[in-house]
């Protein structure tokens, strides 16, 4: 024989465990999103600041053709 009070208490067990997944997935991406949030500030990725300028990227350049000349000269090597 089946009990109908079988199928009710399954049923119910069913959904309070989907409740309790659906809970803890939420939570999780909720901490996912807070990660990400608190990366960005520190980082300096705040809605704030944008792509480096050109010069920016300039002098950086200039920086690294510095970097390997000086390089060069402390190996040896004639440039």
């Amino acid at each position: 024989m089946q009990d109908p009070y079988l199928y009710v208490t399954l049923a119910g067990a069913s959904l309070v465990g989907l409740t309790i997944l659906t809970l803890a997935g939420l939570r999780g991406w909720n901490g996912w999103l807070d990660l990400k949030r608190a990366e960005l500030i520190r980082y300096g990725q705040s809605e704030d600041s944008g792509p480096p300028t050109a010069a920016a990227r300039i002098e950086v350049a200039d920086l690294k053709e510095r970097i390997r000349k000086l390089e060069a000269i402390a190996a040896g090597v004639d440039l």
